[in-house]
């Protein structure tokens, strides 16, 4: 069943190091889920989409760099636990490109999918079960943390409380 889209959070980033703790608590919500999760994210450039990325991957146990997959498209994690991939469609000319790589078989099973300039995947990719936009308000961003399926409630239901006490005004 799938529920309403709505805002179901709304944080304030003060910086770099939020933005990445911002992805270690998504990671851990995501582990005790033992779901897999499509995410969407939204924003402009230099808005933190690949920070919260990093933070969302090391925090499932990834230790080595991090970097934007803006040329390759994505970015595989199979050694974590779930396998997890990042993709950036930035430099994608035509959605059709995706299905000449196989797209489909990275949302099968319990696989966690983070996608940076999603839209420009539309009509190829799933829908999202979470929409995660940044945007830039004063010296940090904000956050919107968006439900779109009933997995991803279930993901930002299960955030810690410490992700709400940053809630914007």
């Amino acid at each position: 069943m799938v529920t309403e889209p709505s805002a179901d959070r709304s944080i304030f980033l003060a910086d770099e190091t939020a933005t990445e703790q911002l992805g270690a608590e998504l990671a851990g919500a995501i582990q005790a889920s033992k779901n897999g999760l499509t995410v969407f994210l939204q924003g402009n450039l230099g808005m933190g989409k690949t920070t919260l990325s990093r933070g969302l991957i090391r925090g499932l146990g990834h230790h080595g760099a991090v970097k934007s997959p803006t040329y390759t498209l994505v970015e595989p994690y199979e050694h974590l636990e779930p396998m997890t991939y990042h993709f950036d469609l930035y430099r994608l000319g035509d959605p059709e490109e995706l299905e000449y790589m196989g797209i489909r078989d990275y949302f099968q099973g319990n696989n966690v999918c983070l996608i940076e300039w999603a839209e420009r995947g539309h009509g190829v990719l799933p829908e999202a079960d979470v929409v995660i936009e940044l945007t830039a308000q004063r010296q940090g961003r904000a956050v919107s943390v968006s439900a779109r399926t009933d997995r991803g409630r279930t993901l930002i239901d299960t955030l810690p409380l410490n992700v709400a006490a940053r809630a914007a005004d």
